[in-house]
């Protein structure tokens, strides 16, 4: 839904009651006055209803009147707001390793790589992670395209575009609820917040490289509190976009009001918007940020520097019980 198609959607309604009230006129004498499109516009501003022969509720009613504040609050706040969180992220990210170089591995890599992922949370992770990648670009282009990128493209090329991002939106709906339900179910155990977590946040993980957070490594368990952060928030606002999206994506199975599919609508960019900051953070860190972290979900082991240096007490705990296990 976007304002150009509403624009049309409206200018249909209007000249459609127009010829019909101008046909009744006809009929009944030209005496009978035929309604402006002023007079129309009131008419279902107030909420005039007409017939059809859909049993569906509110399928009589013309237009509803929140359609048009949904769309001032899309162009004027969410629009820019998924935009922010996502190139806006990536510029401060960009700056801030400029500025404050990466986090490296002290002493280098040890070379012993240590068990720490299974093959099937290593898989779960990218089923959820590759849908989510494509569903945050198609949706900014969906949500923000009209604004931003369609004054620059040719109408034909921008017609194509978009059809084909609404396409692959909803095609990568499922794999990602499907990830999403599976990191929510079986990681939870490891993402309980824990005193230590606080000391954590204080000093900001130890990525800070000048000052006095300079060579601070707080203690952290199996997950450190920056990562437990971005998966209760993942969980959170995944239910939230799960949720709207399935009212989004199969509404003659929901059959909801349009009041909620708008509802929907909203609750659905600003839980988009929500994972889009945190998703770039989480993949500068593990990428860029974070020297050997990418590693944990190429082969599901990290390096044994790495592991004492960001996760000493779930290094500790798996050596004093016996599971420590290395790549052989």
């Amino acid at each position: 839904m976007n304002t150009w198609f509403t624009q049309i959607g409206l200018t249909l309604v209007l000249m459609f009651s127009a010829i019909g009230l101008a046909q009744a006129g006809s009929l009944q004498g030209a005496e009978q006055p035929v309604a402006t499109e002023g007079q129309i516009w009131s008419q279902l501003q107030a909420g005039a209803t007409g017939e059809t022969s859909s049993q569906s509720q509110f399928h009589n009613q013309a237009i509803n009147t929140y359609d048009l504040r949904v769309l001032e609050l899309r162009s004027d706040l969410l629009a820019p707001a998924l935009m922010a969180a996502l190139f806006g992220m990536i510029i401060i990210f960009i700056l801030f390793i400029k500025v404050n170089g990466i986090s490296k591995l002290h002493g280098g890599f040890s070379g012993k790589l240590v068990y720490r992922w299974s093959k099937l949370d290593v898989s779960i992770h990218w089923l959820g992670a590759i849908p989510c990648l494509l569903l945050i670009l198609t949706g900014l282009t969906l949500l923000a395209g009209r604004f931003f990128f369609q004054p620059y493209i040719p109408e034909n090329v921008w017609a194509g575009f978009v059809y084909a991002a609404k396409q692959i939106h909803d095609f990568m709906a499922i794999p990602f609820m499907l990830g999403w339900a599976l990191m929510v179910t079986l990681w939870a155990k490891n993402q309980l917040p824990k005193m230590y977590d606080i000391k954590w946040m204080m000093v900001v993980g130890g990525y800070i490289n000048f000052g006095p957070f300079k060579g601070k490594h707080p203690d952290a368990g199996f997950a450190n509190a920056g990562e437990k952060l971005w998966f209760w928030a993942f969980a959170l606002f995944g239910l939230l976009i799960s949720a709207s999206g399935m009212l989004l994506l199969f509404p003659n199975l929901f059959e909801p009001s349009r009041t909620l599919s708008l509802i929907a609508l909203v609750l659905h960019s600003v839980s988009a918007i929500v994972i889009t900051a945190f998703s770039i953070v989480h993949i500068f860190m593990a990428t860029v940020m974070s020297e050997g972290g990418m590693e944990c979900m190429k082969s599901g082991y990290c390096d044994e520097t790495w592991a004492t240096q960001h996760h000493n007490l779930w290094y500790d705990e798996i050596k004093e019980n016996g599971t420590l296990k290395y790549k052989e």
